[in-house]
């Protein structure tokens, strides 16, 4: 993967996570929910964030699949809210996804080198996150959580050494959190 610098005219609360979740959360809290993907330019901005514009395309038909891509995120993480593993829709629909590309590993002078080949120059972007969450399902589906904030519906991967991290950004969820409780104690 390039380097990842957020893109300025990026408007999500939470950038820099793992790809399959910062894909995941180009969907944030508000009234109706706010959809990075439903703007004209949201999807250019997103690939510029995640690092990808230069490798994969912003037209619609990569939009699309990157849209199959977040729903079938969007289903196996619901069920790892929920407490279980994913479950034969949610897997199948990661795996839909996963049909239009493969890794090829070669040899170079360097050593082995692993290239992604899609189908769709446009499943690039969407087969890279299906992929990427595959890799953080590995190292521990318990570490991919949902902001505790009632009002909030981002997702993040807890890198805490003692897994423990509740909040998407403690500044913003995890002080609204502590400030409610405060309040409710102090009228009582």
């Amino acid at each position: 993967m390039t380097e990842r610098t957020a893109d300025p005219r990026d408007p999500r609360p939470l950038l820099g996570e793992p790809l399959a979740l910062d894909l995941l959360n180009t969907r944030w809290a508000g009234t109706p929910v706010n959809d990075l993907l439903a703007e004209p330019d949201g999807h250019g901005i997103w690939l510029s964030s995640a690092g990808l514009a230069d490798r994969c395309p912003a037209d619609r038909a990569a939009l699309e699949a990157l849209l199959e891509a977040r729903e079938a995120l969007a289903a196996a993480v619901r069920e790892l809210d929920a407490g279980g593993p994913p479950g034969a829709g949610a897997l199948a629909g990661l795996d839909a996804v996963l049909r239009h590309g493969r890794v090829r590993r070669a040899a170079s002078a360097t050593g082995p080198v692993d290239r992604v080949e899609v189908d769709e120059p446009g499943r690039l972007a969407a087969w890279l996150a299906v992929d990427d969450f595959l890799g953080l399902l590995a190292q521990g589906p318990d570490r991919i959580k949902k902001c505790a904030h009632d009002a909030c519906i981002l997702h993040f991967f807890d890198t805490s050494q003692n897994g423990r991290r509740r909040w998407c950004r403690m500044a913003v969820c995890g002080n609204r959190a502590k400030a409610a409780r405060h309040y409710e104690k102090a009228k009582s």
